[in-house]
Protein backbone atom coordinates (compact mmCIF):
# COMPACT_ATOMS: atom_id res chain seq x y z
CA UNK A 1 0.00 0.00 0.00
CA UNK A 2 2.67 2.75 0.54
CA UNK A 3 4.76 1.85 -2.59
CA UNK A 4 1.03 2.49 -4.38
CA UNK A 5 0.50 5.45 -2.67
CA UNK A 6 2.93 8.13 -4.56
CA UNK A 7 1.00 6.50 -7.74
CA UNK A 8 -2.24 6.70 -6.26
CA UNK A 9 -1.69 10.24 -5.68
CA UNK A 10 -0.02 11.01 -8.83
CA UNK A 11 -3.39 9.58 -10.84
CA UNK A 12 -5.79 11.26 -8.25
CA UNK A 13 -3.98 14.81 -9.09
CA UNK A 14 -4.69 14.42 -12.76
CA UNK A 15 -7.53 12.45 -13.13
CA UNK A 16 -9.68 12.42 -10.38
CA UNK A 17 -9.39 15.88 -9.27
CA UNK A 18 -10.25 17.73 -12.80
CA UNK A 19 -13.36 15.36 -12.75
CA UNK A 20 -14.55 16.53 -9.31
CA UNK A 21 -14.01 20.08 -10.22
CA UNK A 22 -16.19 19.94 -13.85
CA UNK A 23 -19.08 18.05 -11.89
CA UNK A 24 -19.00 21.23 -9.24
CA UNK A 25 -18.67 23.59 -11.76
CA UNK A 26 -21.55 21.90 -13.47
CA UNK A 27 -23.93 22.31 -10.56
CA UNK A 28 -23.41 25.81 -10.57
CA UNK A 29 -24.21 29.06 -12.21
CA UNK A 30 -22.10 31.94 -14.07
CA UNK A 31 -23.09 35.48 -14.86
CA UNK A 32 -20.66 36.30 -16.89
CA UNK A 33 -18.19 37.14 -14.25
CA UNK A 34 -19.30 36.02 -10.80
CA UNK A 35 -19.75 32.21 -10.03
CA UNK A 36 -23.03 31.75 -8.32
CA UNK A 37 -22.00 28.33 -6.17
CA UNK A 38 -25.52 27.54 -5.21
CA UNK A 39 -25.93 23.52 -6.50
CA UNK A 40 -28.49 23.96 -9.32
CA UNK A 41 -29.31 21.82 -12.41
CA UNK A 42 -30.00 24.88 -14.44
CA UNK A 43 -26.95 23.69 -17.10
CA UNK A 44 -28.01 20.20 -17.32
CA UNK A 45 -31.72 21.73 -18.65
CA UNK A 46 -30.24 23.83 -20.36
CA UNK A 47 -28.24 21.25 -21.97
CA UNK A 48 -30.83 18.72 -22.73
CA UNK A 49 -32.84 21.63 -23.53
CA UNK A 50 -31.72 22.74 -26.33
CA UNK A 51 -31.43 20.72 -29.57
CA UNK A 52 -28.12 22.36 -30.97
CA UNK A 53 -26.39 20.29 -28.25
CA UNK A 54 -28.44 17.10 -29.21
CA UNK A 55 -27.29 17.81 -33.23
CA UNK A 56 -23.70 18.39 -32.35
CA UNK A 57 -23.43 15.48 -30.35
CA UNK A 58 -25.02 12.60 -32.58
CA UNK A 59 -22.89 14.51 -35.68
CA UNK A 60 -19.90 14.21 -33.08
CA UNK A 61 -20.75 10.39 -32.53
CA UNK A 62 -21.37 9.94 -36.25
CA UNK A 63 -18.72 11.54 -37.19
CA UNK A 64 -16.35 9.94 -34.88
CA UNK A 65 -17.94 6.16 -36.07
CA UNK A 66 -17.05 7.05 -39.41
CA UNK A 67 -13.78 7.94 -38.70
CA UNK A 68 -12.72 4.83 -36.29
CA UNK A 69 -14.35 2.61 -39.45
CA UNK A 70 -12.54 4.10 -42.36
CA UNK A 71 -9.04 4.10 -40.42
CA UNK A 72 -9.68 0.56 -38.84
CA UNK A 73 -10.63 -0.60 -42.40
CA UNK A 74 -7.39 0.85 -44.02
CA UNK A 75 -4.91 0.10 -41.51
CA UNK A 76 -6.19 -3.57 -41.09
CA UNK A 77 -4.35 -4.09 -44.48
CA UNK A 78 -0.98 -2.45 -43.74
CA UNK A 79 -0.76 -4.17 -40.43
CA UNK A 80 -1.49 -7.70 -42.35
CA UNK A 81 1.20 -6.66 -44.94
CA UNK A 82 3.70 -5.66 -42.31
CA UNK A 83 3.25 -8.57 -39.98
CA UNK A 84 2.84 -11.20 -42.77
CA UNK A 85 4.79 -10.11 -46.08
CA UNK A 86 7.03 -7.53 -45.54
CA UNK A 87 10.89 -8.37 -44.89
CA UNK A 88 12.09 -4.74 -42.50
CA UNK A 89 9.03 -4.52 -40.70
CA UNK A 90 11.23 -2.10 -38.12
CA UNK A 91 11.79 -0.05 -41.33
CA UNK A 92 7.39 -0.30 -42.45
CA UNK A 93 7.32 0.63 -38.46
CA UNK A 94 9.18 3.73 -38.79
CA UNK A 95 7.13 5.03 -42.12
CA UNK A 96 3.97 4.80 -39.89
CA UNK A 97 5.52 7.26 -37.24
CA UNK A 98 6.97 9.60 -40.05
CA UNK A 99 3.66 11.80 -39.56
CA UNK A 100 4.74 12.47 -35.97
CA UNK A 101 7.48 13.80 -36.68
CA UNK A 102 5.61 17.30 -37.64
CA UNK A 103 3.22 18.95 -35.77
CA UNK A 104 -0.12 17.87 -35.68
CA UNK A 105 -1.79 21.10 -36.76
CA UNK A 106 0.73 21.35 -39.92
CA UNK A 107 -0.60 18.39 -40.75
CA UNK A 108 -4.46 20.14 -40.84
CA UNK A 109 -3.37 22.41 -42.57
CA UNK A 110 -1.89 20.38 -44.68
CA UNK A 111 -5.23 18.87 -46.06
CA UNK A 112 -6.50 21.91 -45.70
CA UNK A 113 -4.23 22.74 -49.05
CA UNK A 114 -4.85 19.91 -51.03
CA UNK A 115 -8.71 19.86 -50.31
CA UNK A 116 -8.87 24.03 -50.53
CA UNK A 117 -10.36 25.90 -53.60
CA UNK A 118 -7.53 26.13 -55.24
CA UNK A 119 -6.06 23.52 -53.80
CA UNK A 120 -3.62 20.59 -54.94
CA UNK A 121 -6.14 18.42 -55.68
CA UNK A 122 -8.65 20.93 -57.66
CA UNK A 123 -5.86 22.13 -59.64
CA UNK A 124 -4.55 18.53 -60.40
CA UNK A 125 -7.95 17.62 -61.31
CA UNK A 126 -7.88 21.10 -63.43
CA UNK A 127 -4.96 20.38 -65.30
CA UNK A 128 -5.69 16.82 -66.44
CA UNK A 129 -9.27 17.97 -67.70
CA UNK A 130 -11.37 15.82 -65.43
CA UNK A 131 -13.08 18.86 -64.16
CA UNK A 132 -14.20 22.24 -65.69
CA UNK A 133 -14.33 24.08 -62.27
CA UNK A 134 -13.01 23.81 -58.95
CA UNK A 135 -14.64 21.35 -56.71
CA UNK A 136 -16.72 23.09 -53.48
CA UNK A 137 -17.51 20.00 -51.82
CA UNK A 138 -14.10 18.85 -50.90
CA UNK A 139 -13.88 21.32 -47.96
CA UNK A 140 -15.15 22.87 -45.23
CA UNK A 141 -17.57 19.63 -44.23
CA UNK A 142 -18.07 16.44 -42.81
CA UNK A 143 -16.25 14.69 -45.24
CA UNK A 144 -13.14 16.83 -44.81
CA UNK A 145 -13.08 16.21 -41.05
CA UNK A 146 -12.77 12.53 -41.39
CA UNK A 147 -10.77 12.38 -44.07
CA UNK A 148 -8.23 14.73 -42.26
CA UNK A 149 -9.26 12.60 -38.88
CA UNK A 150 -8.42 9.25 -40.48
CA UNK A 151 -4.96 10.26 -41.90
CA UNK A 152 -3.70 11.86 -38.41
CA UNK A 153 -5.11 8.65 -36.37
CA UNK A 154 -4.00 6.19 -39.39
CA UNK A 155 -0.90 4.81 -37.11
CA UNK A 156 -3.27 4.35 -33.60
CA UNK A 157 -4.78 1.83 -35.63
CA UNK A 158 -2.17 0.33 -37.50
CA UNK A 159 0.25 -0.46 -34.56
CA UNK A 160 -2.60 -2.60 -32.08
CA UNK A 161 -3.68 -4.36 -34.96
CA UNK A 162 -0.23 -5.03 -35.95
CA UNK A 163 0.73 -6.37 -32.00
CA UNK A 164 -2.38 -8.59 -32.49
CA UNK A 165 -1.04 -10.44 -35.81
CA UNK A 166 2.29 -11.03 -34.57
CA UNK A 167 0.34 -12.74 -31.44
CA UNK A 168 -0.52 -15.54 -33.84
CA UNK A 169 0.81 -19.05 -33.72
CA UNK A 170 1.72 -19.95 -37.19
CA UNK A 171 1.14 -22.97 -36.21
CA UNK A 172 -2.39 -22.23 -35.94
CA UNK A 173 -2.51 -20.80 -39.87
CA UNK A 174 -0.75 -24.17 -40.85
CA UNK A 175 -3.52 -26.59 -39.22
CA UNK A 176 -6.15 -24.53 -40.93
CA UNK A 177 -4.31 -25.13 -44.80
CA UNK A 178 -3.92 -28.47 -43.49
CA UNK A 179 -7.60 -29.42 -43.08
CA UNK A 180 -8.09 -27.75 -46.54
CA UNK A 181 -9.22 -24.14 -45.85
CA UNK A 182 -8.13 -21.40 -48.08
CA UNK A 183 -6.71 -18.14 -47.64
CA UNK A 184 -10.05 -16.41 -47.26
CA UNK A 185 -11.74 -19.34 -44.91
CA UNK A 186 -7.99 -19.11 -42.74
CA UNK A 187 -8.41 -15.43 -42.89
CA UNK A 188 -12.65 -15.43 -41.64
CA UNK A 189 -12.13 -18.31 -39.30
CA UNK A 190 -8.76 -17.86 -37.59
CA UNK A 191 -6.97 -14.75 -38.09
CA UNK A 192 -9.82 -12.18 -38.12
CA UNK A 193 -10.85 -13.57 -34.69
CA UNK A 194 -7.72 -13.97 -33.16
CA UNK A 195 -7.53 -9.68 -33.81
CA UNK A 196 -10.53 -8.74 -32.19
CA UNK A 197 -8.72 -7.71 -29.05
CA UNK A 198 -6.51 -5.54 -31.31
CA UNK A 199 -9.48 -3.49 -33.95
CA UNK A 200 -11.38 -2.97 -30.69
CA UNK A 201 -7.98 -1.94 -29.09
CA UNK A 202 -7.79 0.36 -32.18
CA UNK A 203 -11.54 1.27 -32.28
CA UNK A 204 -11.56 2.81 -28.87
CA UNK A 205 -7.76 4.52 -29.61
CA UNK A 206 -9.67 6.22 -32.31
CA UNK A 207 -13.04 6.76 -31.10
CA UNK A 208 -12.46 8.13 -27.94
CA UNK A 209 -10.58 10.45 -28.99
CA UNK A 210 -12.07 12.29 -32.19
CA UNK A 211 -15.25 12.73 -30.54
CA UNK A 212 -13.64 15.61 -28.51
CA UNK A 213 -11.64 17.12 -31.07
CA UNK A 214 -12.19 20.80 -31.92
CA UNK A 215 -9.54 21.38 -33.93
CA UNK A 216 -9.40 19.53 -37.20
CA UNK A 217 -13.21 20.41 -37.29
CA UNK A 218 -12.47 24.17 -36.82
CA UNK A 219 -9.90 24.42 -39.47
CA UNK A 220 -11.35 22.20 -42.41
CA UNK A 221 -14.92 21.55 -41.14
CA UNK A 222 -17.03 24.92 -41.54
CA UNK A 223 -19.82 25.19 -40.40
CA UNK A 224 -21.17 21.85 -41.47
CA UNK A 225 -18.33 19.90 -39.57
CA UNK A 226 -18.49 22.00 -36.10
CA UNK A 227 -18.84 19.19 -33.71
CA UNK A 228 -19.67 18.80 -29.64
CA UNK A 229 -16.12 20.05 -28.40
CA UNK A 230 -16.18 23.27 -30.12
CA UNK A 231 -19.44 24.16 -28.85
CA UNK A 232 -17.35 23.02 -25.44
CA UNK A 233 -14.81 25.49 -26.41
CA UNK A 234 -17.17 28.43 -27.43
CA UNK A 235 -18.33 28.29 -23.51
CA UNK A 236 -15.03 27.78 -21.92
CA UNK A 237 -13.82 30.76 -24.19
CA UNK A 238 -16.14 33.69 -25.59
CA UNK A 239 -19.33 32.61 -23.91
CA UNK A 240 -17.68 32.37 -20.62
CA UNK A 241 -19.72 30.08 -19.51
CA UNK A 242 -18.24 27.32 -17.26
CA UNK A 243 -21.07 25.74 -16.04
CA UNK A 244 -22.32 24.85 -19.18
CA UNK A 245 -19.15 23.92 -20.94
CA UNK A 246 -18.57 21.79 -17.36
CA UNK A 247 -22.18 20.13 -18.17
CA UNK A 248 -21.22 19.31 -22.07
CA UNK A 249 -18.25 18.01 -21.44
CA UNK A 250 -19.40 15.61 -18.57
CA UNK A 251 -22.67 14.90 -21.32
CA UNK A 252 -19.96 14.03 -23.68
CA UNK A 253 -18.01 11.46 -21.40
CA UNK A 254 -20.58 9.87 -20.88
CA UNK A 255 -21.94 9.41 -24.04
CA UNK A 256 -18.66 8.14 -25.23
CA UNK A 257 -18.24 5.68 -22.44
CA UNK A 258 -21.92 4.78 -23.57
CA UNK A 259 -21.18 3.93 -27.01
CA UNK A 260 -17.42 2.30 -26.16
CA UNK A 261 -19.07 -0.20 -23.81
CA UNK A 262 -22.02 -0.89 -26.28
CA UNK A 263 -19.40 -1.35 -28.34
CA UNK A 264 -16.98 -3.71 -26.54
CA UNK A 265 -19.82 -5.96 -25.67
CA UNK A 266 -21.05 -6.64 -29.30
CA UNK A 267 -17.51 -7.00 -30.70
CA UNK A 268 -16.52 -9.12 -28.18
CA UNK A 269 -19.98 -11.24 -28.71
CA UNK A 270 -19.23 -11.39 -32.60
CA UNK A 271 -15.74 -12.29 -31.74
CA UNK A 272 -17.38 -15.20 -29.44
CA UNK A 273 -19.76 -16.12 -32.44
CA UNK A 274 -16.80 -16.52 -35.22
CA UNK A 275 -14.50 -18.55 -32.99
Amino acid sequence: MALSAPATLYVGLLVAAPLVILVAYSLWTQTYVTIDRTPTLASYREAFGDPLVRHLMLRSILIAGAVTVVTVALAYPIAYFIAFRARKKTLWLLLITIPFWSSYLLRVFAWKLILGFNGVMNSALLALGIIDEPLTFLLYNEFAVVLTLAHAWAPFAILPIYVSLQKIDPSLLEASTDLGNGPVETFLRVTLPLTIPGIIAACLIIFIPTVGDYVTPSLVGGSDGKMIANLIQVQFGAANNWPLGATLSLLAMLSVGFVAIVFVIGATGLGRRIR
